[in-house]
């Protein structure tokens, strides 16, 4: 399982087509001066922008994919004073994309707060992130305040350091004085949210979109990226050992060409990608030439672009050995308060490994009843993310289970 934290680069290399001038990673950092230079003066455009994100068709970038203008129109037509959350919980393992946006472009990011609390009316806006990162984004936000450029009441909060910190419901109950866990949602947040209030939550991605559509108009939004999935997205490509860094590409861009560019995946080593991180989905090298990053293609293969994590699979590693330390991992992750989560996680990431141990149709068949007894069941979505990254897996590495039970291992080189 990867956990580097080390630094990462803004791009890995320019054989990709589709990576060009990046538009959020532009490297201003926290220098308000610099941002200023790049992008010029925020406009002001009130509730405009809700017609604006539509106009572009800018989506959620933290892996629903939900249209951006379509929740902020329901938080604005909400009764009550809106609160806005921007998520840059990332507890992903595999992510680091929120991480180097806030990074790298902080100011784009409070802008795109900025704008989308004045566009619903909101009063109350919290900027959620790891613990190691609250220090350095408060004083962000006190220099633009100090600054005159930004009067935003802005909390940033901690984050409790767990896989579902970034689920909606969770970031709710966190600003709400709970202790961050997923909650059953019989309202939509956008109605009732935090302590009953509309609630807008949308990922530091988006917000900072919005800065960039509210600055630039739809139009010029459109001229990146695919007519049907308009603009640019963060994306995170990682192996078995590291996190290779960060890539800034238009949406849409062939996944083969993402793949690229990493320097030291060579042509030909490449045996399968987990596309959209820990919760997405397995993908053969046999269809890698066939899909793009955009949901219509992904959608063929039964993917998605989810958070824009690649984690590639070599020739010579265990795709089953894979799986079962990333099903370790998720079942150690719950938030504990229902069944799928406290018994069922568990129980599926014993039958992965003794899938992985001993191979087989029993013990596939086994693992397959296990996700199909837990998905859709729990409190929260964290299930059925699992259950569908291990049904992905059953298929894709089906040679490896027939291999397995003859006490080898189908990978050339036998990376278990």
């Amino acid at each position: 399982m990867t956990t580097s934290t080390a630094p990462l680069p803004d791009t890995l290399g320019d054989t990709a087509s589709g990576i060009r001038t990046p538009r959020l990673l532009t490297g201003a950092g926290d220098d308000l001066d610099r941002h200023r230079q790049i992008h010029g003066a925020l406009p002001s455009r009130g509730a405009d922008l809700i017609a604006m994100a539509q106009a572009a068709g800018l989506t959620g970038r933290g892996g629903a994919a939900f249209p951006s203008a379509r929740k902020l129109a329901a938080t604005d037509r909400a009764s009550g004073i809106p609160v806005i959350i921007a998520n840059g919980a990332e507890g992903e393992p595999l992510s680091r994309k929120d991480a180097v946006l806030l990074d790298r472009s902080p100011h784009l990011v409070l802008d795109g707060l900025r704008a989308a609390a004045a566009a619903i009316g909101a009063d109350t806006a919290f900027l959620c992130v790891p613990a190691h990162r609250v220090a350095h984004l408060r004083a962000v936000i006190d220099a633009r305040r100090e600054s005159g450029w930004d009067a935003t009441p802005t909390t940033v909060t901690a984050t409790p350091g767990r896989f579902v910190d970034g689920e909606k419901t969770a970031l709710i109950d966190l600003v709400s004085g709970g202790p961050g866990r997923p909650m059953d949602q019989r309202r939509s947040a956008s109605v009732s949210g935090v302590n009953g209030r509309p609630t807008l939550v949308h990922n530091v991605e988006t917000l900072a979109h919005l800065a960039l559509i509210a600055r630039g108009g739809p139009r010029w939004f459109r001229e990146r990226g695919t007519a049907d999935e308009p603009g640019t997205m963060l994306v995170t490509l990682a192996g078995a050992d590291a996190i290779d860094g960060v890539l800034e590409i238009d949406m849409g861009t062939p996944l083969g060409a993402v793949l690229r560019s990493v320097p030291s995946l060579a042509p030909g080593d490449l045996r399968a990608v987990l596309v959209g991180g820990f919760h997405g989905t397995w993908i053969d090298r046999a269809d890698v030439g066939r899909v793009s990053m955009s949901a219509r293609t992904l959608r063929s293969v039964g993917a998605s672009p989810g958070a824009g994590v690649l984690r590639y699979l070599r020739r010579d590693e265990c795709g089953l050995a894979a799986t079962s330390a990333i099903v370790d991992h998720l079942a150690s992750e719950t938030a504990g308060q229902c069944g799928p989560c406290r018994f069922g996680l568990p129980a599926l990431a014993d039958a992965v490994a003794e899938l992985l141990a001993r191979g087989g149709a029993e013990n596939a068949a086994r693992v397959a009843r296990l996700a199909d007894t837990i998905d859709k069941r729990g409190a929260c979505t964290h299930p059925d993310g699992t259950a569908r990254m291990v049904r992905s897996a059953c298929a894709v590495f089906a040679d490896d289970v027939a291999a397995h039970a003859v006490g080898r291992c189908g990978a050339p080189g036998g990376r278990r």
